[in-house]
């Protein structure tokens, strides 16, 4: 069972940045396919950006991202930490939403991760 614990949402400026972490425990984490989404009052839970691992022999990471924060959110991972990470700068009053870390040991397109953290907050003011 793998567990998920947020970190770093808060109040900010429009403009400004934040970072989230995700730190997790409980699953082998380098072999997990690491991500965010985000749910905003009234609406849906979307997407935000994920990052997975790419084996061949030479492995690597892939990252993905939502169209509406490509060039501006960044996710990355730290494997020895069991932690990922969501860069968010440039930030919008519409990024206003609850942020979900996720994990799943596998990626597919209409991703439905098994496991969920808690959420963070994050609210941006105009």
């Amino acid at each position: 069972q793998v567990q998920l614990v947020e970190s770093g949402g808060g109040l900010v400026q429009a403009g400004g940045s934040l970072r989230l972490s995700c730190a997790a425990s409980g699953g082998t984490f380098s072999d997990y396919a690491m991500g965010w989404f985000r749910q905003a009052p009234g609406k849906e839970r979307e997407f935000v950006a994920a990052v997975k691992r790419i084996s061949g022999i030479i492995s690597y990471y892939q990252a993905y991202s939502a169209d509406s924060v490509k060039g501006r959110f960044t996710i990355s991972r730290d494997n020895a930490g069991n932690t990922v990470y969501l860069q968010m700068n440039s930030l919008k009053p519409e990024d206003t939403a609850v942020y979900y870390c996720a994990a799943d040991r596998y990626y597919t397109d209409h991703w439905v991760p098994a496991y969920w953290g808690q959420g963070t907050q994050v609210t941006v003011s105009s």
